[in-house]
């Protein structure tokens, strides 16, 4: 007979009491963490598998064959817009017919190329591209026509990225850092003779610089000035030729430029209220006076003004999905951008606004839509698909689709999670499970098109992606509840999910896994280390299991980033130790699969040899597979092909029973 929910919670109560055994915060429930706004409970038995005839696994390679992209900008002068796509296999540049079409290749390399910036005379595409996935990158430039690609910088041991052309071309702005330093500074270039000059040199190795935009006489930029945690930001004006800096917005405050308007009055601000969240505002310069533009308990992105300056975009984030509104500065009416729900996106960091203002490029993915980028017509906000990257045999009908949900974790906290049920499911308690923790953790999980989900899915497995404790999306207060507590309350947030699951009554207890990458990897090490006797199987894609290892061979700004969360490695010793892996992998007992780049330079590729090292002396099942040529996650599509098909047979063979 079916299992019932409170039986089921029942037999899991007895996992859930190792996991408090294990846990630095001990069994007292501490207190509940607000996050905003307040969220009505998902009561679990009313979440229900649908009934599709003839349901069937998609295809892995095919998920992968469906296209992917990064940047898109309009080229002026004309009506084309240059993409970043796949569409061979490797991320390279594309020239795409505003009205639509097939893309005609415009730079071809085994290397990722993005960060996609076109000369206001429309004849120059300069971006960013590293080598093998080093993420030390060089700025290059090739001919909107097509034609060689130039080098502008050729410096291997420092990072440029984030390019953006002064309002006459001839110069560029971008952010450099020599492997050496901590910061992000800003340098400009003469983009006739490629000299460069840089114009910030920041003290603190906490804080670091951006280039967000010239001003329109191109003698000044407009910068902000972040810290490695994103608790405070400045926005800047720097001149050019002194490099004299002047502080537009208050220290130790939250706030930060992106974009300025055509008449040089209005800065673009992205500004944090006294709760924690952020707004959408304008910073006036006349005046230094700011205008919240649509007060909102979920938090908003300020992005880019049309060409005529009358118009602003902004993003909410809502409960891990997105939307755009324009924001008429004149009459200051709101008006929302007409695109389906899901992940709505800026196309990339440049202004998406056609040249003439009359059109808007974004991007757009969901749960069962692959990505694409889309326009939006300015003045009625609808929208059009300009890309078709996906396959005819992923067809969004006939897909799970993912659903937000909201359960309380041990100590009252709401989380909120995406869950997908396979179609054609019968609530008898017996299917399998796996929890996606997401990376970060300074992240959030959004309703994007994952292509693990979908694969597993339609494999018939049950899946969660909860946004525990440390997520962004949900208030400051609750982005900060795991302050050197990494894999402690957040960890039991993604085990409540686990609960939630058991309770809707589809779920068999003993068939559940655990996958993902970055953090989401880390977490996957935590858990199966920390309450070894909830777990079947895990997959663990560049995870973190020695925090004191990687603090030691960590980048200085990856260092700072660190610090942010678990304090000063020698005086929070313990707190290291703690928060990594390694101190509990003598107790995982669950199968293990690692999957690792061997160019990573974050989670570099000792910590995945370390995991490997470890559970085989102590004599548990564990399965490696590094891919040379690539770094912080797979961007070459066979290696993209190879990783999910080794998942998937992973947790298939240990969760499949």
């Amino acid at each position: 007979m079916p299992r019932t929910a409170a039986a089921n919670q029942g037999c899991l109560a007895v996992h859930f009491t190792a996991f408090l055994l294990f846990s630095v915060v001990q069994s007292v429930a501490g207190a509940v963490v607000e996050g905003v706004p307040p969220r009505a409970l998902t009561d679990p038995r009313s979440v229900v598998s649908q009934p599709l005839a003839g349901a069937t696994a998609v295809p892995l390679a095919d998920l992968f064959f469906t296209r992917g992209g990064t940047d898109a900008v309009w080229v002026p002068h004309s009506d084309a817009i240059v993409i970043c796509t796949n569409l061979t296999g490797r991320y390279n540049l594309w020239t795409i017919p505003a009205n639509g079409g097939f893309p005609l290749q415009l730079t071809q390399s085994d290397d990722r190329q993005l960060g996609v910036a076109a000369s206001p005379d429309g004849k120059w595409i300069a971006f960013q591209s590293d080598h093998g996935g080093d993420e030390i990158y060089d700025l290059y430039a090739t001919p909107a026509s097509g034609g060689a690609v130039v080098d502008l910088t050729n410096t291997p041991d420092v990072d440029e990225e984030s390019v953006i052309f002064s309002p006459d071309g001839s110069m560029l702005a971008f952010t450099r850092r020599p492997k050496t330093e901590a910061s992000n500074n800003i340098a400009v270039m003469d983009f006739g003779t490629q000299s460069v000059r840089q114009l910030t040199h920041e003290a603190v190795k906490d804080f670091a610089w951006s280039a967000v935009a010239f001003s329109h006489d191109g003698k000044s930029i407009l910068a902000d000035r972040t810290n490695a945690s994103g608790t405070e930001a400045e926005a800047w004006w720097i001149d050019i030729a002194s490099g004299t800096r002047t502080r537009l917005t208050p220290p130790q405050k939250y706030n930060t430029a992106t974009d300025l308007s055509s008449d040089g009055r209005y800065v673009a601000l992205t500004t944090e209220t006294a709760s924690g969240a952020h707004q959408a505002a304008l910073l006036d310069l006349h005046d230094q006076s700011v205008r919240i533009l649509k007060p909102d308990v979920w938090p908003q992105r300020s992005d880019y003004f049309s060409p005529d300056g009358r118009t602003l975009l902004f993003k909410s984030y809502i409960d891990g999905r997105t939307t755009f509104t324009r924001y008429d500065l004149p009459t200051g009416i709101l008006a929302p951008l007409s695109l389906p729900d899901g992940f709505n996106d800026e196309a990339s960091d440049q202004n998406g606004f056609s040249p003439d203002g009359s059109r808007i490029v974004v991007a757009h993915q969901a749960s069962t839509t692959p990505f694409d980028f889309w326009i939006v017509d300015a003045k009625s906000g609808a929208a059009r698909q300009l890309t078709r990257f996906g396959l005819a045999s992923i067809d969004s009908g006939r897909l799970p689709k993912s659903q937000i949900v909201h359960y309380k974790s041990y100590d009252g906290t709401v989380i909120s999670a995406f869950v997908w049920i396979p179609f054609n499911l019968a609530r008898d308690g017996k299917a399998p499970a796996v929890v996606l923790p997401h990376g970060g953790p300074s992240s959030q999980y959004i309703e994007r098109f994952d292509r693990t989900a979908v694969a597993l899915a339609s494999r018939g497995f049950v899946l969660i992606a909860p946004n525990v404790r440390g997520s962004t999306g949900y208030g400051r207060a609750f982005q900060n509840a795991n302050y050197k507590d990494l894999g402690g309350g957040d960890l039991k947030d993604e085990i409540a999910g686990v609960r939630f699951l058991v309770d809707t009554g589809y779920v068999d207890e003993k068939r559940i896994g655990i996958t993902g990458g970055s953090y989401g990897g880390f977490m996957t090490l935590m858990a199966i280390a920390k309450t070894p006797s909830l777990w079947a199987a895990g997959a663990d894609q560049y995870g973190v299991i020695d925090w004191h290892a990687i603090w030691l061979h960590a980048d200085l700004p990856d260092r700072q980033y660190l610090e942010s969360y678990l304090g000063d490695p020698v005086k929070n010793k313990d707190t290291y130790t703690a928060s990594s892996p390694l101190t509990f992998m003598k107790n995982a007992t669950a199968p293990l699969l690692v999957l690792q780049g061997d160019n990573d330079a974050r989670v570099t590729k000792d910590q995945a040899e370390k995991v490997v090292d470890v559970m085989k002396a102590n004599g548990r099942t564990v399965e490696a597979h590094f891919y040379p040529g690539e770094g912080h996650g797979f961007v070459k599509r066979e290696d993209q092909i190879d990783a999910l098909e080794r998942t998937v047979e992973w947790l298939e063979k240990y969760l499949m029973k």
